[in-house]
């Protein structure tokens, strides 16, 4: 049976409207008005247990409106939505015994309070035993490096010391279900790639299943093999990420490490999208010329140090999506 079950799922948000200056505040005072914001637009998708799914769109595509909804935060005002067999909302403390969920830009940390001491009073209120608290932080202080921060107050923390804090708050409890929304947003590298590992870890080790929402689209190629894309409400894509990349485009990208820097390249099968000192970024269409009949041409005609073929950047992918969608 599936984890998730989301049918025909409509939000609306009713927002006040008002005129600039003095005189419009009053007059929205007086006589109010409204307009209606649709965040889901009759979306429909599964989740099996143990799938990681990326949930990906631009800023006000509904992606944190559908995260809140399954955790039992927000009620739709239509639909059916069912998550490990119960209705979000209507049982929320039996929801919220199965799930976890970190909001990048949110803690549930208390702020004053050593870290140690805020998992200590999450353990009391999600009545975690003794025996489950003690492993699970044993663990996931290990993995997440945090021994040496555990007595500091939270508000002296870094945002990735926090945001690994975090990761271990809503874990403490095992659930089944993470929602992680923007966990690796203000980041730096290192701290990314931390946090990266662990997600993929929980995910194959433990088989607890992630819904990941994001803007980064390096999390999603590093972590997700499946996505759903979402936009204006309305799911665009539901599926491998390799197979959005086929529908939406065939080229490839071949980077070529030039020994010499002002040499060109020409080519009839390929262009020159965008030069960067020695390196040479070209676009081809394999369907019209292999990639090893290219490659050959060009070592044959050209002076090169190294190359290599990749698929177009991810984010090109997505804004295409997105344009395309914005031109119907």
């Amino acid at each position: 049976m599936s984890y998730i079950i989301v049918e025909n799922l409509v939000k609306h948000f009713r927002i006040a409207k008002r005129k600039p200056g003095l005189l419009g505040a009053f007059k929205g005072v007086v006589h109010r008005k409204y307009k209606i914001i649709k965040a889901l637009d009759e979306i429909s998708f599964s989740i099996e247990p143990g799938e990681l799914v990326g949930f990906i769109g631009p800023n006000g595509a509904g992606k944190s409106t559908t995260v809140k909804i399954l955790a039992g935060i927000l009620i739709p005002n239509s639909g059916r939505c069912v998550v490990m067999g119960r209705i979000p909302w209507k049982e929320r403390v039996a929801n919220v015994r199965n799930i976890g969920v970190v909001f990048g830009q949110r803690t549930q940390l208390w702020w004053d309070l050593p870290v140690i001491e805020s998992f200590e009073l999450l353990k009391e209120i999600y009545r975690i035993p003794n025996n489950v608290y003690k492993n699970n932080t044993e663990e996931l202080i290990t993995l997440l490096s945090l021994r040496e921060i555990l007595n500091t107050p939270v508000r002296q923390l870094s945002l990735g010391q926090r945001m690994r804090c975090d990761l271990v708050a809503s874990l403490l409890h095992s659930p089944s279900l993470l929602f992680l929304d923007e966990p690796t947003i203000g980041l730096d590298a290192v701290s990314k790639l931390a946090v990266r590992d662990f997600i993929e870890r929980m995910n194959k080790e433990q088989g607890t299943t992630i819904i990941l929402a994001t803007h980064d689209m390096d999390d999603i190629e590093t972590l997700c093999k499946r996505i759903i894309l979402i936009n204006y409400g309305k799911i665009l894509h539901d599926g491998p990420l390799e197979k959005l990349r086929v529908a939406m485009s065939d080229e490839r990208q071949l980077i070529v490490d030039m020994i010499m820097e002002d040499y060109e390249i020409d080519d009839p099968d390929a262009k020159v999208v965008r030069r960067d000192g020695h390196r040479v970024y070209l676009r081809f269409d394999p369907n019209k010329v292999s990639t090893a009949e290219l490659i050959k041409r060009i070592i044959e005609r050209h002076p090169i140090r190294d190359l290599f073929v990749e698929n177009p950047p991810i984010e090109e992918i997505i804004a295409k999506v997105y344009l395309e969608q914005d031109q119907l």
